[in-house]
């Protein structure tokens, strides 16, 4: 056991890679009777127990990561205090539409049978949940995408969000704050984003967007993550989503005791990949990076075009 045994230096709980069938084999090897769940025992009285990896060794991060967490405090607390809105923008993970497995359990009088295997061309579609999140209201809206996630994906949703929900809610604003990851169709370095929110947002609407953007590996931290995303997933586990349709009810069906409420909705237009903005495109824009870190943080303002 001992070049096969590891353990907890804290609590002193050991494990081992070897089953128990195998140190039962290696024991009678040695003379010595005991069947599996005798060894099952004696390893439990002797501190082993069954473990699982856990995700706890965390990569170097930025050197700015605290840095950055401070900008976007001050830019949440500076738009919360003008009553201004600020959202959280995500794409939650892809989704196979069929009757595949889904993670979790429920409560059923029978296990409910699925696909053995996970096949992408045994799914009806692929569906890429783009989600707002409204701090302040602790509402939450999805639009159900089944083309591409892009960045004019992305910033429609933004559009649709604002046209019927944003500026009826916060009908004297004239500036919006977003919370964003660093990567995804709306990450800190997609030329498009910034491109379609000039042209889609700042300039139809006559608003300013200031847009903060995680760290990279901190999106866990971004609002939409726990406080939509993550109930979501609860409301739905153990159940497949076998049309869009059921996908749509359950995002709909989503709360909390704290209030939150959600609207969903699905996005069947098609969005190309690979859409390219020049630079003579880019130099148009009304960009304004910010002095700390402009890379995650800047303002777009809309362009008088007349």
């Amino acid at each position: 056991m001992e070049h096969d045994t590891a353990g907890d230096p804290i609590t002193g709980i050991k494990w081992t890679r070897r089953t128990t069938p195998k140190i039962s084999e290696a024991l009678c090897a040695l003379g010595i009777e005991a069947s599996p769940n005798t060894v099952a025992r004696l390893l439990k009285d002797l501190g082993f127990r069954l473990r699982v990896n856990r995700k706890m060794i965390a990569r170097v991060s930025h050197v700015d990561r605290d840095l950055q967490f401070g900008c976007i405090k001050t830019h949440r607390q500076l738009f919360e205090d003008e009553s201004l809105p600020v959202i959280s923008v995500d794409t939650k993970k892809k989704e196979l539409i069929g009757n595949f497995k889904n993670a979790g359990t429920t409560i059923e009088k029978e296990p409910i049978d699925v696909l053995d295997h996970d096949f992408r061309s045994d799914a009806d579609a692929l569906a890429a949940p783009y989600g707002i999140y409204d701090l302040q209201q602790n509402h939450g809206r999805v639009f159900v995408g089944l083309s591409s996630d892009t960045s004019a994906f992305a910033v429609d949703a933004l559009v649709h969000w604002w046209t019927h929900e944003g500026r009826r809610t916060y009908s004297s604003a004239d500036h919006v704050l977003i919370l964003a990851d660093s990567g995804g169709s709306n990450g800190a370095r997609v030329r498009a984003w910034k491109f379609e929110l000039q042209h889609k947002v700042c300039d139809r609407f006559g608003i300013g967007v200031t847009v903060c953007h995680y760290p990279s590996g901190a999106s866990k931290w971004n609002p939409i993550e726990h406080r939509l995303f993550a109930q979501i997933s609860r409301n739905w586990q153990g159940q497949p989503l076998r049309t869009v349709q059921t996908m749509i009810n359950y995002i709909r069906t989503t709360t909390t005791s704290t209030g939150l409420k959600v609207r969903a909705s699905v996005t069947r237009r098609k969005y190309p990949k690979g859409v390219r903005i020049t630079d003579d495109q880019m130099a148009e824009l009304h960009l304004c990076p910010h002095d700390v870190l402009p890379n995650w943080n800047y303002t777009i303002l809309p362009r008088n075009l007349n």
